[in-house]
């Protein structure tokens, strides 16, 4: 007896499943806005078998990234706190903000084109939350509860002894994941070296970032143990945004009305399309494996987070039947009614010129960006002093090496070109790599070259070999004359 026939007669009346096995109303909430409960069923297929290929690389890199060096640099680090920031290994620094906020533009953009043309590809193969609620916290849950039918029973069930050690040992495992990613987390912000010192030296030594630790470890276990899939259909603005960028022409898990309707249970040995019946045989299989529990075939909905679960679901149930797969698939909603292929649309050429041409400048900014930032500050109060038929004026110097390698460089008056220079030190000031190097310096003009009393003047900073690395525009001040 084939898979189908065993469903037939299982269900009766030709249906394919029981009835308790799937939801009849669609979403996550009651229509008194109470709480509904979400059992999916454990998906297999194509693309399950992609998605899960992509999580693991995903997750591979979340991992890992935060041991990987460049030039001794951390590949990626977000240190808000000491406000040290390192990306693929490059530094960045307070004053180098302007070109992470492009950097972000750019990506906000990226994502507004790459929805245009995709739909929410992002939310189901790359967004973080579903990685870790599908990859790790339900293949747990599947582990320790079992499959839908079996998680549902339990949940019916009284709290007796299985039903305890299952919840137990299901909600311990998630708070030490938790507790993992979390530690991970704050690699990506201090450091591995910090985190594994800050572990070994204990809470008490720490109490602040214990607490902290503990509070983001408790956000974590929350989202995944309970709040799950709410956090797409509730909180995530991206959901908001998707109703505003998408169309008719972009490419999105879609079902095939046309070809699906009228939907009827399935009857062996039937003519289907004599009957004036559709491909959808009304199965609920792509209901009872979605995630954010909506029907796909309503419709382009906000809960839809494109997993392909119920494309798989769908596929496996037309390949037993006998029938065409891909009623359930990536397809445009005009491709769908109008039978029209995918096109290059005109607002998402707009949009991929403004990405392209952002990408160039964010280019640019990053290629032209100094190698040493150079800043020469009078100090608060000072003033000049005359000596010798000279005026003098001191300066504060901050140097910021912003190379992966030491620098030695000397000081020199650009304009007026006639300055001189008397160092506190060495007239060869050393600047490590990633380091700020601070000292202080006097500059003297000759009495009768200065006619005003405040002159704008450029210092340059330069190389060993004289290139010009840097230069700072500041002022220099001397006696008020009285000019006729």
């Amino acid at each position: 007896m084939s898979d189908i026939e065993e469903i037939e007669v299982r269900g009766g009346q030709g249906q394919v499943l029981d009835p308790e096995t799937y939801r009849d109303s669609i979403g996550t909430m009651e229509q008194s806005g109470k709480r509904k409960w979400v059992f999916p069923r454990k998906p297999k297929g194509k693309y399950t078998n992609y998605r899960n290929l992509v999580s693991y690389v995903l997750l591979i890199i979340y991992f890992s990234l935060p041991f990987i060096k460049i030039n001794g640099n951390p590949l990626l680090l977000f240190n808000v706190i000491d406000r040290e920031f390192f990306i693929f290994g490059q530094p960045f620094y307070p004053q180098d903000f302007f070109i992470l906020t492009l950097g972000a533009i750019v990506s906000l953009i990226f994502i507004i084109v790459f929805t245009i043309a995709f739909g929410r590809i992002f939310c189901g193969w790359i967004c973080p939350q579903t990685i870790f609620m599908e990859s790790i916290f339900r293949k747990i849950e599947y582990l320790i509860e079992g499959d839908r039918n079996k998680q549902m029973k339990l949940d019916r069930q009284e709290w007796n002894a299985e039903k305890i050690w299952k919840r137990i040992l299901k909600w311990s495992v998630y708070i030490i994941i938790s507790l993992i990613i979390t530690h991970f987390m704050f690699m990506y912000i201090v450091g591995y070296e910090e985190v594994l010192r800050i572990v070994s030296e204990g809470p008490f030594a720490h109490p602040t970032n214990f607490i902290v630790m503990i509070l983001l470890t408790a956000a974590f276990y929350f989202v995944f143990a309970w709040f799950r899939e709410q956090v797409c259909t509730l909180v995530c603005p991206y959901g908001r945004l998707q109703g505003v960028l998408i169309d008719k022409d972009t490419i999105n898990v879609f079902y095939d009305f046309k070809r699906g309707e009228n939907r009827s249970k399935w009857r062996k040995g039937e003519d289907r399309k004599a009957a004036g019946k559709g491909d959808c045989i009304d199965c609920h299989q792509c209901v009872v494996v979605c995630p954010t529990g909506i029907d796909i075939r309503d419709g382009q909905q906000l809960e839809c987070v494109n997993c392909t679960a119920c494309i798989d679901a769908c596929d496996e149930v037309m390949e037993k039947v006998g029938l065409p797969k891909g009623l359930i698939r990536y397809a445009s909603e005009n491709e769908i009614e109008k039978e029209t292929q995918f096109k290059f649309t005109g607002r998402m050429k707009g949009f991929s010129v403004l990405l392209f041409l952002l990408v160039g400048f964010l280019g640019y900014l990053l290629y032209s960006r100094g190698e040493m930032e150079a800043k020469f500050i009078k100090p608060a109060g000072s003033t000049f002093f005359v000596r010798d038929g000279k005026i003098t004026n001191t300066y504060n110097y901050t140097f910021l090496n912003k190379t992966n390698e030491k620098k030695i460089v000397t000081i020199k008056v650009i304009e007026p070109s006639h300055g001189e220079i008397i160092y506190s030190a060495s007239s060869k000031i050393q600047v490590d790599r990633d380091k700020i190097s601070k000292g202080t310096i006097n500059i003297s003009f000759p009495e009768d070259e200065m006619k005003l009393s405040k002159q704008n003047i450029t210092i340059g900073v330069y190389d060993m070999k004289g290139n010009l690395i840097d230069s700072y525009q500041t002022y220099f001040e001397g006696p008020f004359k009285l000019q006729f």
